[in-house]
């Protein structure tokens, strides 16, 4: 129900926006968040929004250098991610959670996720 794509292998300084978008129903009323994986790692908040924007939360890792939005008319949610470091290599996954009074970091309180985007950066 969820599709993330926009992945790719970039040179650290470049910039690469993730796509998610869902299907089969809507999420326009649920929050949106993005994690991540790295190999031998635990998967860790990047970021998250609520249903109406008025909550967004980012990972203090990556502040200032993503964006995270949505389009609810679409169901979709995005991820521009600028200023790129080999650090940020890693699966993202886009993740929808039925908790709208906060956005949740945990990644238990979401509900349903994508498959998963690679993204890969280099020194």
């Amino acid at each position: 129900q969820l599709q993330a794509s926009g992945g790719g292998l970039v040179q650290a300084g470049d910039s690469l926006r993730l796509s998610c978008a869902a299907s089969g129903r809507t999420f326009s009323s649920w929050t949106m968040g993005w994690f991540r994986q790295a190999p031998g790692k635990e998967r860790e908040f990047v970021a998250g929004i609520n249903w109406n924007r008025s909550i967004i939360t980012y990972a203090d890792s990556v502040k200032g250098r993503f964006t995270i939005s949505r389009d609810n008319a679409k169901n979709t949610v995005a991820l521009q991610m600028n200023s790129l470091k080999p650090e940020d290599t890693a699966n993202y996954y886009c993740a929808t959670s039925p908790r709208t009074v906060r956005v949740p970091r945990r990644g238990g309180d979401y509900s349903y996720w994508g498959q998963g985007t690679q993204v890969t950066v280099s020194s």
